[in-house]
C-alpha cells in the first residue's frame, strides 16, 4: 500500500510542483487548496502525513491541525511555511507538529524530512487491547486485524477506551472527550454511543461500573 500524504497549499503552481516531487518518490499524493478541502479529505481518507501551509482560506493551517488533534488524528504533520516568526513556529509546534520547513526549501530537504518523520512515527500510533488495536494514524480501530464500521464519535470514544484498557473510564471524561462544554449532554447519549460500540465488540468487553462510568475488559 502507498504512503498517502495530503498537502495543503492555496498557491496552484507550488502545490503541483510538491505533489509531482512526491509522486516521484512514490507517494500517493492528495493537494488541497483551503482548509475546509483538506478536512474534508480527513475524514473521507486516511493519511500516513499532513504537509500544511499555514495562510490558507477557510480554515488556517494552524487551527486545521488543532481541530484535527482534537478529534484525536494523530498524523505527523509538517509545516511548509514562509512564517519566520517564532510565536508562529511555536504554535504550530504547540498544535501538535512534528516539525516545520521554511519557504523557500529545498525539495530533497522535504524528502529526508519526510522519510525521516515516517520513519519515528512508524508504529507509535498503534496501541493494542487484547485484539482491539487503535491506529491514530489512520484513524480506525481494528479488531482480530478486521477495521470497525465506526462514525467520528464512536471512534473517538473507543479510542479513550483503548487507551485506558482496564480501568474505569467516568463519565466526566467521556462528556470530555466527545463534546464541547457547551453542549449540553445526558446520560442517555452516552448511553446510545455504548449500545453502539458493545453490538460492534460484544456487550462483555464493556463493563458498566453504575454510577461511575464504563471499563473495557481486554
Amino acid at each position: 500500500m502507498l504512503t498517502k500524504i495530503l498537502v495543503l497549499e492555496d498557491d496552484l503552481l507550488f502545490g503541483e510542483s510538491i505533489a509531482d516531487v512526491l509522486e516521484e518518490e512514490g507517494f500517493e499524493v492528495v493537494l488541497c487548496r483551503n482548509g475546509q478541502n483538506a478536512l474534508d479529505e480527513t475524514y473521507k481518507n486516511r493519511f500516513d502525513l499532513y504537509l500544511l501551509d499555514i495562510n490558507v482560506p477557510l480554515i488556517d493551517g494552524l487551527s486545521l491541525l488543532q481541530e484535527l488533534r482534537r478529534a484525536n488524528d494523530h498524523t505527523p504533520t509538517i509545516y511548509l511555511s514562509s512564517h519566520q516568526e517564532i510565536e508562529t513556529i511555536t504554535k504550530a509546534f504547540d498544535f501538535g507538529a512534528e516539525d516545520y520547513l521554511k519557504k523557500p526549501f529545498n525539495t530533497d530537504e522535504l524528502l529526508v524530512r519526510i522519510h525521516a518523520l515516517l520513519r519515528r512515527t512508524k508504529g507509535k500510533t498503534r496501541h493494542c487491547a487484547g485484539e482491539l488495536c487503535l491506529d491514530e494514524a489512520h484513524k480506525c480501530v481494528l479488531m482480530e486485524g478486521r477495521e470497525l464500521s465506526l462514525s467520528l464519535k464512536e471512534y473517538q470514544l473507543m479510542a479513550l477506551f483503548i487507551r485506558n484498557a482496564g480501568e474505569i473510564v467516568t463519565k466526566e471524561a467521556i462528556m470530555d472527550t466527545l463534546w464541547n462544554p457547551s453542549e449540553m449532554i445526558s446520560d442517555g447519549a452516552i448511553r446510545v454511543y455504548i449500545t453502539r460500540l458493545k453490538q460492534e465488540i460484544g456487550s462483555e468487553r464493556i463493563l458498566n461500573i453504575r454510577g461511575v462510568g464504563y471499563r473495557l475488559v481486554s
